[in-house]
């Protein structure tokens, strides 16, 4: 009998014991789904024109439509409130009604501590349908809404709150910057970064992490040839994806965390979850690199990619070639050389495309370049518009190394 009544009492303790676990979990689970944001992200890479109307009118939707109320930083701008100015017409322009948050390092005859402590201006901000984060210098908005020991002033938790509500957050360069949990501070050019790497005190900062602690950001992509740098910053802090936005353009990021690309131009995203390194000069292998063009979609959670309407149906067919020539650049850093040789290379016979980029004579180590290597692999694919000439390409494979650049055979007399 005592034994049958001990047996109970454990059963019955085992049983209160797994309803705990349960309770503690679904608990845990709806206290993660509460701090999920239920609003979007737009992360433009810089250059944003006045004219392009897709993107500025997609920030006055997503913050609720015409009327909606829109909170201008001009943080990281050394010219505050001329830009502040500027930025509330143009929304006022596409029907919203902007206004402007006077916190900023730079601006005359305000304290930016003070007026980031506000509790009428945080409440201002919370109550608003979006925020946007004008270009500049990126550690002048950190500098701002963060407190000196790292923790959030009143108007960065108010931001937060308004992205998690179900708010729109928007930036353009700096104010792109910020959306990644760790941004550039004060960068080395992109081909001393490679060949030097990067220090973590002052060219690698934190960011204020509206898109995760996953995915990194960087900005004005394509123009200035900085999906190179990319890598060795991902690499440092552990990052597997990357997203790189160009000048003009813009990636909506929605609340499942599907990224759509609209604008001018497009956006290339950096893989590196098969990615292998090695020791000393910059040398990786088995590295993805994808180009999205405007319209296409892909989801950082499930990895599918999408590509636009005038896509669909535009399959590269690797039977028919466009291309019959090797495909070579002696300057892979250029303005969107990269994304031209992977679209030549999608639809290409070739099973490779080689860019060099090589150094002055009067630069960091004038002897060192680096060989980058894009290949088709069996998960490539491309696809061409039926209304133009642009390709979307994912899943290119990149291999990189140093090489040593040879001198002139004659010199000058």
């Amino acid at each position: 009998m005592v034994q049958f009544v001990v047996r109970a009492l454990l059963a019955l303790a085992l049983l209160a014991s797994n309803w705990c676990f349960a309770a503690e979990r679904l608990a845990a689970e709806h206290s993660a789904a509460e701090l999920q944001p239920k609003g979007s992200l737009v992360i433009i890479g810089g250059a944003l024109r006045a004219d392009n109307a897709a993107v500025w009118e997609r920030i006055v939707q997503l913050a609720g439509g015409k009327g909606a109320r829109i909170a201008v930083f001009a943080s990281a701008s050394a010219n505050p409130e001329r830009a502040g100015k500027f930025l509330v017409d143009r929304f006022n322009h596409y029907g919203a009604k902007a206004f402007f948050v006077p916190v900023a390092v730079r601006l005359s005859g305000t304290d930016y501590a003070a007026a980031a402590e506000d509790p009428a201006l945080a409440s201002a901000v919370r109550a608003a349908g979006g925020a946007y984060f004008a270009g500049g210098d990126q550690g002048r908005i950190t500098r701002a809404l963060r407190r000196p020991d790292g923790s959030n002033t009143r108007i960065l938790d108010a931001l937060w709150e308004l992205y998690r509500r179900g708010g729109v957050i928007a930036g353009s360069s700096a104010g792109a910057a910020i959306m990644s949990s760790t941004m550039f501070g004060y960068p080395k050019p992109v081909l001393a970064t490679l060949k030097l790497g990067l220090d973590d005190a002052t060219e690698i900062a934190p960011g204020l992490g509206f898109i995760g602690e996953d995915v990194f950001v960087d900005q004005h992509l394509l123009v200035r040839g900085r999906f190179a740098r990319m890598l060795p910053a991902m690499l440092k802090k552990g990052y597997k994806i990357g997203l790189g936005i160009d000048e003009n353009t813009a990636m909506v990021v929605g609340p499942t965390r599907e990224v759509e690309v609209v604008g001018y131009r497009g956006a290339l995203l950096v893989d590196l979850s098969q990615a292998q390194f090695k020791d000393g000069l910059f040398n990786v292998s088995n590295a993805r690199l994808s180009y999205l063009d405007n319209g296409d979609r892909f989801n950082l959670v499930t990895r599918a990619f999408t590509p636009s309407k005038d896509k669909v149906d535009g399959r590269v067919d690797p039977g028919h070639p466009y291309y019959r020539e090797p495909l070579f650049s002696a300057d892979i850093l250029g303005n969107s050389t990269v994304v031209d040789l992977m679209a030549k290379l999608i639809d290409s016979d070739q099973p490779e495309a080689i860019g060099l980029s090589l150094d002055s004579p009067n630069g960091v180590q004038p002897d060192l370049g680096f060989e980058f290597k894009l290949s088709r692999t069996a998960d490539s694919v491309g696809y061409l518009s039926a209304l133009s000439e642009a390709y979307s390409v994912y899943n290119v494979r990149l291999d990189i190394r140093p090489i040593v650049v040879q001198r002139p055979l004659y010199q000058y007399k």
